[in-house]
């Protein structure tokens, strides 16, 4: 799987453990050791884990191997998916280690709770389905 799809789903996949404040921040262009982070945070220390057994589980049925698994604390777990590493913070914690600022040159996806990214939202052709049958009502 493509690494900018890989982040992508696995963005999408803490949302569905309402994981908030989701960002991708592409890495590719700048001297790291993988191209995407996915960095998202929890409310409680439990959510934490949930977040990060979902994404395993779900990589797991899809076949995507995980490298390595970080769990020094219950505040932050990182899985390690080579091209892809997801950073699970407690909301606390997050802001401790400024993920965003320290590699501040990379180019941020934020993501919303409706899964799409929110740069992108808005900006189909043409508006939603909803509105594009309406228009080929009247056109009639």
């Amino acid at each position: 799987m493509k690494s900018s799809l890989l982040a992508t789903a696995i963005a999408k996949m803490t949302l569905t453990k309402k994981a908030h404040n989701v960002v991708v921040m592409d890495l590719r262009k700048l001297p790291s050791v993988t191209d995407f982070f996915v960095i998202c945070s929890a409310d409680s220390d439990i959510q934490v884990k949930a977040i990060a057994g979902a994404v395993e589980e779900e990589m797991d049925k899809r076949g995507v191997n995980l490298w390595h698994r970080e769990a020094g604390s219950l505040n932050w777990l990182v899985l390690d998916y080579v091209d892809v590493v997801l950073h699970v913070f407690h909301k606390t914690t997050r802001s401790y280690y400024n993920l965003e600022k320290l590699w501040g040159d990379a180019r941020i996806r934020r993501m919303s709770e409706d899964k799409a990214p929110v740069s992108a939202r808005g900006s189909r052709k043409g508006g939603s389905p909803r509105n594009r049958s309406a228009v080929k009502r009247k056109a009639s």
